[in-house]
């Protein structure tokens, strides 16, 4: 019944673009993933994602442009909309979304994680 200490929660991660999930609620996960250079181009067909800034800055790449994300702020990419994460360094991010939620959504490649790592932070 502690609250999460994200700063704890990153200290534990050491690897790039491998969520780990630190809590569960009403079937979805709440992960904490450390980013730095380009993830895949992607989409989710069923979910949305949303990407919080814990430290760093996300470049979120969209076809129409790119979002700008800081430490303490997030963005919601709604699903079916193509996306490419990218941390010009490394970047802490808390991403919220259903637990049904592949990392790559449609594309399989060495980013894919079947299995996620959970923490207790």
């Amino acid at each position: 019944m502690n609250p999460v200490d994200l700063d704890r929660a990153f200290a534990r991660i050491t690897t790039h673009w491998d969520p780990h999930v630190v809590g569960e609620l009403n079937g979805q996960l709440v992960k904490c993933v450390k980013l730095l250079g380009e993830f895949v181009w992607h989409h989710h067909d069923h979910e949305d994602e949303l990407f919080l800034v814990h430290r760093g800055v996300l470049h979120m790449r969209l076809r129409e442009g790119v979002v700008k994300i800081g430490a303490g702020q997030f963005h919601i990419v709604p699903r079916g909309v193509e996306h490419q994460p990218y941390a010009p360094e490394e970047t802490e991010v808390v991403l919220f979304e259903p637990a049904s939620t592949l990392n790559t959504g449609n594309t399989r490649n060495a980013f894919t994680k079947d299995q996620l790592k959970r923490i207790d932070p």
